[in-house]
């Protein structure tokens, strides 16, 4: 069900009402090239005190895609991550969103400039009602309407969310606390979301209703790219792949050929194709 979901798309109707489904393009395993370039790493080394976490860390996210990011314990996924979102600042190399570096930037410009975190353990705040933390991520935001607008078209996008808005979120489960955390993220209204481990701790019912999401918010025109735990389910819903091994990429191409390469099985996948690594 998820690598159907990931082929051909769900219905395609703009996240933000605009758009006809006849504007977007079926879904195909892999974004056209004529989309561009939308995140960029390039040459980025990072170290912790005198540790070095990147060596010549190269990754690409293209419009339109969603860009898995694979790796073991240890290996950098979650410091990347940080580099993205200018929470730790590479001692070399380019980072750049849309074209233009982020490295000058503090983390609320770069959230400003179009990119949505869904963070590790969703962090979202336990005594505030489910309302209230959908709201946090418009923070930036002006447009008390369109905000308005927004949120109900994020109730309409988690209708589990719709039925716990005024519960506070401490007392929700972790998958709907995930699903908070990815609409929150949203309404930030931003062209990218980085999403870091997305389904850990997460029931398998969970597990797929979130990655089925993950899949719905791409059709819808949003690109991500995440750190995930589940190698397998992650290449299904994914364009692109990178293998992350202490700080060097190791290998990297289409999801399809990551999928079936006899390396990716042997490290990540046991025989009946469960992922055997946590980040």
């Amino acid at each position: 069900m998820i690598a159907t979901v990931a082929r051909t798309g769900l219905p395609p109707s703009s996240l933000w009402g605009e758009g006809r489904d006849e504007d977007l393009p079926e879904r195909t395993a892999a974004a056209p090239a004529a989309n561009g370039s939308l995140l960029k790493l390039g040459k980025v080394n990072s170290f912790y005190g005198p540790v070095q976490a990147h060596f010549d860390l190269d990754i690409e996210v293209r419009r339109g895609q969603i860009v898995s990011l694979l790796g073991g314990n240890a290996s950098g996924k979650s410091t990347t991550m940080k580099i993205v979102l200018g929470l730790l600042k590479p001692r070399s190399g380019q980072v750049e969103f849309n074209g233009e570096s982020t490295l000058g930037l503090s983390t609320p410009q770069i959230i400003r400039r179009g990119i949505g975190s869904v963070p590790e353990a969703r962090r979202l705040f336990p005594a505030m009602t489910v309302r209230e933390n959908l709201l946090m991520g418009a923070y930036a935001r002006s447009d008390r309407k369109a905000v308005a607008e927004d949120l109900e078209r994020m109730l309409e996008l988690f209708p589990r969310v719709a039925e716990r808005i005024e519960f506070q979120a401490g007392t929700l489960s972790g998958g709907e606390q995930q699903m908070v955390a990815m609409a929150r993220a949203l309404m930030g209204r931003p062209q990218l979301i980085c999403m870091d481990e997305p389904t850990m701790g997460l029931s398998p019912l969970y597990v797929d209703k979130v990655l089925e999401l993950i899949a719905r918010i791409n059709a819808q025109g949003v690109s991500v790219f995440m750190v995930e735990q589940n190698a397998s389910l992650a290449l299904q819903i994914a364009h692109h792949g990178y293998v992350l091994q202490t700080g060097r990429i190791v290998l990297s191409g289409p999801a399809r050929e990551l999928l079936a390469d006899a390396r990716i099985r042997d490290a990540y996948l046991g025989g009946d194709g469960a992922a055997r690594t946590a980040s």
